[in-house]
C-alpha cells in the first residue's frame, strides 16, 4: 500500500514537472516569436519599407469662367473624358456681342478722326506755305519802301505802314505754323501708330476675348467629375463651376515613418498594389521625397505652441513619398481613380536580398486581400 502511494506521488511529480517544462517551452517559443517579429519589423523598415495607406494623386482643378454670366448650355456630362479645347459650357453672350460691336464702332470712329486730322494737317501746311510766300513778298516790298524813305522819296508815314504790314505778315506766318503743329499733335501718328487708334484696337481685342471666354473649354485632356452645373445658373470668375481632373498625369503618395526613410532614395524600385485592381502588382519608382511637413506648432504671435499629448508616446511623424509607375500613364490601370487606396513596397537596398525577396512574396499575397473588402 505504501509502495503504491509512493509510485503515485512520483507520477504526480513527474506530470507537474512535464507541465512546467511545457509551459517554459511555450513561453520561450512565444518570446522567440516576439523577438523574431520585432527583428523582422526593424529589418524591413530599413531594407524594404512598406505602407498600406498610400493614395492616388492627380491634378484636380476647379474650373471657373473668366467672365460672368448665366449658363445657357452644358455640353458635357459627369464622368466624361474631354479633349483640349472641347467646349464644356456656355454663358449668355449677348452682352459681350454688343460690347464687340461697340468697340468696332469706336475703332471706326478713331480711324475716321485720324483721317480728318490728316486732312487738317494738309490744310494747315498749305496755309503755312501761303503765309510764308506772303511774308517773303512783303519783306521785299518793305525793303524797297524803307530804301526810298531814307532817300526822302517817300514819306515817313508810308515807311511806318510798310513796317506794320511786315509785322502783320510775320504774325500770320507764326499763326499758320502754330495751327500746323496743333494739327500734327492732334493726329499723333498715322494709322496704327495713332494712340487713339491703338486704344480702340485694344478695346476691340478685349471685347472679342470676353466674347470668346463666354464659352468655357477644357484646358487639357481630362475628366469631368462631380458635375452639378445647371442651365440658368449664374457663374462668375473665381467661383468654381465644375471639377476637372487632368488625365495626363497621376502619381502615388505614400506616407512613411521617419525611421523607414533611412535607406530610401530617389530612383528606388517600388511594388504597387491598388485596392481597385486586386491581385496585380505594378512596378513603380520613387520620384521624390518631401523635404518637410507641417508639425502643427505654428502661431500667429511668432511663438510656437506647446502641444499637449494624451498618449504615452508621441505618434511617429510621417513624410510623404512621391511614386510614379515605371511605364508612365500608359501602364496606369483605368480602375485606379484619384483618391483611391494604394499599397506600396519600396526596395530601399534593391530586390536581390533575402529580406526583399520575402517581403515581395508577402506583398504579393496581401494584394489578393483586396478581394475580401
Amino acid at each position: 500500500m505504501n509502495s503504491q502511494s509512493h509510485l503515485d506521488h512520483q507520477n504526480e511529480e513527474s506530470s507537474a514537472g512535464n507541465s512546467n517544462l511545457s509551459a517554459k517551452k511555450l513561453s520561450l517559443t512565444i518570446f522567440s516569436l516576439f523577438l523574431l517579429v520585432l527583428f523582422w519589423h526593424v529589418v524591413t523598415d530599413r531594407l524594404a519599407p512598406s505602407s498600406s495607406r498610400g493614395a492616388v494623386k492627380a491634378y484636380v482643378t476647379q474650373l471657373s469662367p473668366k467672365v460672368a454670366g448665366q449658363v445657357t448650355q452644358v455640353f458635357v456630362h459627369d464622368g466624361e473624358m474631354v479633349s483640349p479645347g472641347q467646349p464644356l459650357f456656355a454663358l449668355d453672350d449677348r452682352v459681350y456681342q454688343l460690347a464687340v460691336k461697340q468697340a468696332e464702332n469706336q475703332l471706326a470712329s478713331a480711324i475716321k478722326s485720324t483721317k480728318a486730322n490728316s486732312a487738317a494737317i494738309l490744310s494747315s501746311q498749305a496755309s503755312v506755305n501761303e503765309a510764308l510766300v506772303n511774308l517773303e513778298n512783303i519783306k521785299t516790298s518793305t525793303s524797297r519802301t524803307l530804301a526810298l524813305a531814307r532817300r526822302n522819296l517817300l514819306s515817313s508815314s508810308r515807311a511806318d505802314d510798310a513796317k506794320a504790314e511786315l509785322k502783320a505778315a510775320q504774325a500770320s506766318y507764326e499763326k499758320a505754323k502754330a495751327s500746323l503743329e496743333s494739327a500734327i499733335l492732334a493726329l499723333g501718328a498715322d494709322d496704327d501708330r495713332n494712340l487713339e487708334v491703338q486704344a480702340s484696337r485694344l478695346a476691340l481685342e478685349k471685347a472679342q476675348l470676353d466674347l470668346e471666354y463666354a464659352t468655357v473649354t477644357a484646358p487639357t485632356q481630362g475628366v469631368i467629375t462631380n458635375l452639378s452645373l445647371a442651365i440658368g445658373q449664374y457663374v462668375a470668375p473665381k467661383n468654381p463651376a465644375l471639377t476637372f481632373i487632368d488625365s495626363r498625369g497621376a502619381w502615388i503618395s505614400v506616407d512613411l515613418r521617419e525611421n523607414q526613410l533611412g535607406n530610401v532614395s530617389v530612383g528606388d524600385q517600388v511594388d504597387v498594389a491598388y485596392d481597385a485592381v486586386p491581385g496585380e502588382i505594378f512596378k513603380g519608382e520613387v520620384k521624390a521625397i518631401a523635404w518637410g511637413i507641417d508639425p502643427g506648432r505654428s502661431s500667429a504671435n511668432g511663438l510656437q505652441k506647446n502641444p499637449s499629448f494624451t498618449q504615452w508616446f508621441e505618434p511617429a511623424r510621417k513624410i510623404p513619398v512621391h511614386i510614379e509607375l515605371t511605364g508612365g500613364m500608359e501602364q496606369w490601370p483605368e480602375a485606379a481613380k484619384a483618391g483611391g487606396k494604394v499599397n506600396a513596397l519600396i526596395y530601399a537596398k534593391g530586390d536581390s536580398n533575402i529580406v526583399a525577396w520575402i517581403s515581395g512574396i508577402i506583398f504579393y499575397i496581401q494584394s489578393y486581400i483586396s478581394y475580401l473588402y
